[in-house]
């Protein structure tokens, strides 16, 4: 399954604001990374993959829809799926993407590779 592009277009236009944008392909998706660490993504699954504070993962998991991102087999801690039915409306997506570009922005950047 491919991205899907109305979601991230409506991603770039919340995030546009934002210093130091890049967009990276990647696992199907299309990964919005703020200094180079990933802040989400229009998942190449479906829906959303959104980067959050790993120690914060299960509280945001037990306040909304998100689910944990399961990779290789294993929920991974910092890493949140959420469908795109919770994200129809521009307030709902701009909560995901306010969390994932706070969290990004917080990380070291990360050094170009040559």
């Amino acid at each position: 399954m491919a991205y899907d592009e109305a979601l991230a277009e409506r991603i770039r236009e919340l995030i546009a604001s934002e210093r130091g944008v890049t967009e990276q392909k990647m696992f199907g998706g299309l990964g919005f990374m703020i200094g180079g660490n990933m802040a989400i993504a229009a998942s190449g699954q479906g829906g959303l993959l959104v980067r959050v504070d790993p120690d914060e993962s299960e509280a945001i998991c037990a306040k909304s829809k998100a689910e944990p991102a399961v990779m290789q087999g294993r929920p991974m801690a910092g890493w949140l799926r959420v469908d795109v039915a919770d994200v129809k409306t521009k307030p709902q997506l701009a909560k995901w993407v306010k969390l994932g570009t706070t969290y990004a922005k917080s990380l070291p950047p990360k050094k170009k590779k040559r």
